[in-house]
């Protein structure tokens, strides 16, 4: 998966900032995805990015899963942070939005707003085009890679 970085440089992005309150009672995705960063960046839908790279604690606050969905329709394929809350991170890979991928401070420090970047879960490996460099990303665990592979939660069925 290749794409254009959108670097947050913060911790603690909220699922409020993601896709504000006010928006939870629309049911239609496409309509949903308009909404997604609203709460902290008006310009995300100019700025056309695969992939958002970010801090400590994405995703915390409230359990909506209206989060990654949004995240998700409006064109992103992947998280990366140095770490994620336990609900957005379930609600990304059970719901088979997008990829919450767990970096380290190298990566995060490294890679740069608007840099182009090939993401191969395959092989755990997180390169930036525009450097020219390559990263590591954290592994998934056996449970999880199971689910993202079969396509979500409801998709997986155990052996």
């Amino acid at each position: 998966m290749s794409g254009k970085v959108i670097k947050y440089e913060r911790d603690n992005i909220d699922t409020d900032v993601i896709i504000p309150g006010q928006y939870l009672k629309i049911h239609d995705y496409d309509e949903l995805a308009r909404h997604a960063m609203e709460g902290m960046d008006p310009e995300f839908h100019s700025r056309h990015g695969s992939y958002i790279l970010a801090g400590k604690n994405f995703g915390c606050g409230s359990s909506r899963e209206h989060a990654p969905i949004a995240l998700s329709h409006s064109g992103i394929k992947a998280v990366l942070a140095l770490s994620f809350a336990r609900i957005f991170y379930r609600n990304a890979v059970d719901g088979a939005f997008l990829l919450p991928i767990e970096i380290d401070e190298d990566a995060y420090g490294a890679i740069s707003d608007g840099n182009e970047i090939d993401v191969d879960v395959g092989t755990g490996t997180i390169r930036d085009i525009t450097a020219g460099k390559e990263y590591k990303m954290h592994p998934f665990p056996d449970m999880i890679s199971k689910i993202i592979e079969a396509g979500g939660l409801f998709r997986y069925r155990p052996e």
